[in-house]
């Protein structure tokens, strides 16, 4: 199923605050909760993942990661 809208938590505003988390809504209405991420590293937008599967979004995840570890 691929994602059809996906919604990114609110930003951490101290240090101990989680980390923003990245939620998918698939085409059969399914929510599932791919990843969460570190807002300093690497960034992204609802709009990058909708269209994609969620092996796609994990994909996308760790190709940014890739780049960030990279620079």
């Amino acid at each position: 199923m691929k994602i059809k809208n996906a919604t990114i938590s609110q930003m951490p505003k101290g240090l101990f605050d989680p980390m923003p988390r990245v939620t998918a809504t698939l085409e059969d209405g399914s929510v599932v909760e791919l990843f969460d991420y570190y807002p300093d590293e690497i960034s992204f937008t609802p709009a990058e993942f909708v269209g994609l599967l969620p092996s796609e979004a994990y994909s996308l995840k760790h190709k940014k990661d890739l780049a960030y570890l990279r620079s």
